[in-house]
């Protein structure tokens, strides 16, 4: 190795940590066994899982080609206007380190992003040339997911497409007002241009596979976009309306929340007092889960004189005691998309109750066995016309029970069965409760 030259674990440390707030990875939606002839396979939603200290997910191998960039975003940390260490992977560097570290079980796939390098297209074709020596030169048959650059060439990014699993291309802000004021090099359509291009592929080459079985596939996992939160001023609302329409005009597989962590100090951007926005990206996560998986709207959720989501309540709950007309629904007679808009009860849970109600009617003793989690359902739902505990539909009452320890119904340890409440469970009593105090309770004299 020449004297100049950066050693190879130095890269990796500094590119690996370069691309830990790049959170729109995800080893779903493809399923590829091995050939007999190639390293690895590709099982679904099956490569292993880690996290790091902050809870994300770090189960590929996740590196940039480079943190060298012609651009200046403020958000970033690999912005050309701060001062930190630079490195550069070649090709055949990614390649040997993602087959080094498959052999010896680390990981099952490779994430692999990247700054602009003199421009996007000159970058894309490095990822490109890194996949394709993946991929014909070490026999790589894992999972890859790479990042489309915005502004590269369309015919670079169709060869990388039919080379990898996933692609995605990052919206980085919800508003073409935010990227214009902390990406200046970034343009909308620039971004958006892309992401077309890979739905239009993706529908195209369905149809070819449809017809020839041996037909390459083109982006077979679909593709993924991450928004930055907290960056900018927009309102959940906002943030989550762009979402449902990234869903319905490009078909995502996924939309990513990144908590926004100012890394560079730039005095354009928050001030953080209470650190990233964690709680508010769980809480968009949650919203998007109901898009994609419960038949829900952005516009039931939230609207523009409730533009953020209840710190206290999941969104599900919040829709569920601001529209209490829908309740209490009736286990053995409701539909399945009623029932996937009652706290509580999952999708897969919606689906058992529907098959398990052929044989017979439901008792909630049959829904704890089935996976539904009755501390939420218990308020909104009813089996044979029955409440499991005497609760009142009222907004404040099913609130508390829902966010106060003091106030929730008392399941006992096997999830069925509450404690009766007695005269003395609204009292503050210090002391034990004597023998004759319960006697004369009992007997009604007190």
């Amino acid at each position: 190795m020449t004297g100049g030259e950066t050693p190879l674990m130095d890269k990796l440390q500094i590119l690996t940590d370069a691309a830990k707030y790049d959170v729109a990875c995800t080893s779903s939606g493809v399923d590829r066994k091995g050939n007999g002839k190639s390293i690895g396979n590709c099982v679904a939603a099956g490569i292993c899982h880690s996290f790091s200290g902050d809870g994300r997910c770090i189960s590929l191998l996740k590196i940039l080609l480079t943190n060298e960039c012609a651009f200046d975003c403020k958000y970033c940390r690999n912005r050309n206007s701060n001062d930190i260490p630079r490195a550069t992977f070649s090709p055949e560097e990614i390649c040997t380190l993602t087959m080094e570290f498959y052999r010896r079980n680390y990981i099952e796939g490779l994430f692999l992003s990247s700054g602009i390098l003199r421009d996007p297209t000159f970058t894309m074709e490095l990822i490109c040339r890194t996949v394709w020596l993946l991929r014909n030169k070490y026999r790589f048959n894992g999972y890859v997911h790479v990042k489309a650059i915005p502004g590269a060439d369309p015919e670079v990014i169709e060869r990388t497409g039919f080379l990898v699993d996933r692609m995605s291309v990052n919206l980085e802000l919800p508003t073409r007002e935010g990227l214009h004021a902390l990406a200046p090099n970034k343009h909308r359509k620039t971004i958006l241009t892309p992401m077309r291009q890979i739905q239009n592929g993706i529908l195209a080459n369905k149809n070819e596979v449809a017809l020839y079985r041996n037909a390459p596939k083109f982006v077979a996992g679909g593709q993924s976009t991450q928004m930055i939160v907290g960056a900018t001023p927009e309102s959940d609302y906002q943030i989550i309306n762009v979402a449902e329409g990234l869903y319905q005009k490009f078909g995502l597989k996924r939309v990513f929340y990144s908590a926004f962590v100012n890394v560079t100090g730039d005095k354009c951007l928050p001030a953080l007092p209470g650190g990233p926005p964690l709680l508010r990206e769980h809480r968009l996560y949650q919203a998007d889960w109901l898009l994609r998986f419960y038949g829900f709207r952005a516009e039931e959720l939230l609207d523009e004189k409730r533009p953020f989501f209840n710190v206290l309540l999941d969104p599900k709950e919040d829709w569920a005691v601001r529209n209490l007309g829908e309740f209490p629904v009736e286990i053995n007679r409701a539909s399945i998309e009623q029932l996937l808009r009652v706290p509580g009860i999952g999708v897969k849970s919606a689906k058992r109750i529907v098959a398990a109600r052929r044989n017979g009617d439901l008792s909630f003793a049959d829904l704890k066995k089935i996976g539904v989690v009755l501390k939420r359902a218990v308020y909104f739902v009813t089996c044979s016309g029955r409440m499991m505990y005497p609760v009142k539909l009222e907004e404040d009452y099913i609130v508390r029970g829902l966010t106060d320890e003091k106030s929730r119904i008392r399941l006992g340890s096997d999830g069925m069965s509450y404690r009766q409440m007695t005269l003395f469970d609204d009292m503050d009593f210090t002391g034990p409760i004597s023998a004759a105090e319960r006697l004369a309770t009992a007997v009604g004299q007190l």
